[in-house]
């Protein structure tokens, strides 16, 4: 019998080259998977998985991860308020570990001896698949053949229709990736640091400019509900990325550091994830205290770094997880958000939590819990280590 190998299949050209190459080359039984973390309707998925049998596949698998995607990493990306160098909301790097974990269930399922994927050399996604199955599955071979061929766009297509596939491959002028919690795209202008992509780039064109105020309720930083209407959370984000994107909001341009020691740019757009984070902060703003508030920053950067970087299965991870769901038990209410073309505008809130009570004083007005003497007490103590330090220091 010939031993069996999980391909982790999008479709693309590079997978498609995949399927022929390990049965020819290789000699191995083909059985694709292919993980949906909210990027394709069930008329793509279709479509995919007659392109994997088409192509030779033993077996095909469609994975619907979306609410493992959301319950075990977009929720942390919400409750951390996470933006990569304080703008990317790791659209496309935060979906990764589930695609990959989703292929070693099914590796583990058939008991497979290989493991496949259609990275290149050059870039982070290599390493995050990697990194789950040689922790996860020591005893299992990693073949990702287009890393290990460096091979053309036209020698792929080529040795498809050598082995009877005759599919279209034009190349797509800009490479797009999308999913539950935006979309990546790149193209020429990305690869220098001062190009720009164009208005025509991006997948979600304006179409509405009329401004338009939207309510988005949270429950325990969860959000459960838009302009009044209870939904589940992946619904909700789905609803709310129907609205925004019309008025073209949240494109932005991530320059950082990837895994493997270089620099990168890619654009993206990402309505929903956006106006979440920052309706979110904003309610964390009313409810936290400062000092929550304050570590909730530093774990957070680091949480989103061990996610983008393919540490996700560090168990430091969990440990703050534990940390923000203890965190989110007040962060409860309603944010009010403006939607204008190709901006949006966090209005305020109102929860029954909200520390800035006027029951304690009024900010720049009045105060009702100590006297003008108070403070000038308060001033004092506070200034004496200053006081000491410059009185010391006084001929520096």
């Amino acid at each position: 019998m010939k031993k069996k190998v999980v391909l982790a299949f999008s479709g693309g050209l590079d997978t498609s080259f995949c399927v022929p190459y390990l049965i020819n080359e290789k000699g191995l039984e083909v059985h694709t998977v292919m993980v949906n973390t909210g990027g394709f309707s069930p008329e793509e998925e279709k479509a995919i998985e007659n392109r994997a049998l088409s192509l030779g596949a033993a077996t095909h698998t469609t994975v619907n991860a979306v609410d493992e995607y959301y319950n075990k990493g977009i929720k942390y990306l919400i409750f951390g308020n996470i933006l990569k160098n304080a703008t990317y909301p790791l659209s496309v790097s935060s979906e990764r570990i589930f695609q990959a974990l989703a292929v070693l269930d099914e590796v583990k399922k058939i008991n497979a001896s290989y493991v496949a994927h259609g990275s290149t050399g050059a870039g982070n996604d290599q390493v995050r698949f990697d990194l789950v199955f040689e922790v996860l599955a020591p005893g299992v071979e990693i073949i990702a053949p287009i890393r290990e061929l460096s091979l053309s766009r036209a020698s792929e297509i080529e040795y498809l229709a050598k082995h009877g596939c005759n599919l279209s491959w034009d190349k797509a002028k800009y490479s797009i990736n999308q999913g539950l919690w935006g979309t990546s795209i790149g193209g020429v202008e990305t690869l220098k640091s001062d190009g720009f992509l164009p208005e025509n780039a991006y997948p979600s064109q304006l179409k509405k400019s009329e401004p338009v105020k939207i309510n988005i309720g949270f429950k325990k930083g969860e959000p459960v509900s838009l302009n009044g209407n209870e939904m589940n959370p992946v619904e909700l984000i789905k609803k709310l990325n129907s609205i925004a994107s019309e008025y073209a909001i949240g494109r932005d341009v991530h320059v950082g550091d990837t895994i493997i020691g270089i620099k990168g740019r890619v654009a993206f757009e990402a309505a929903a994830p956006m106006i979440i984070i920052k309706a979110h902060h904003l309610l964390e703003k009313h409810t936290l205290t400062k000092g929550q508030l304050y570590w909730k920053d530093q774990l957070s950067g680091w949480y989103g770094q061990l996610m983008h970087e393919a540490q996700y299965l560090d168990p430091l991870a969990r440990n703050i997880e534990t940390f923000l769901d203890d965190t989110q038990g007040s962060v409860t209410g309603e944010v009010s958000v403006e939607l204008r073309p190709y901006h949006f505008s966090v209005l305020g809130c109102s929860t029954q939590y909200d520390l800035m009570n006027s029951a304690f004083g009024e900010y720049g007005e009045m105060n009702k819990s100590f006297t003008g003497a108070d403070v000038i007490g308060f001033t004092k103590v506070l200034a004496n280590p200053l006081k000491i330090y410059y009185s010391v220091h006084k001929n520096d």
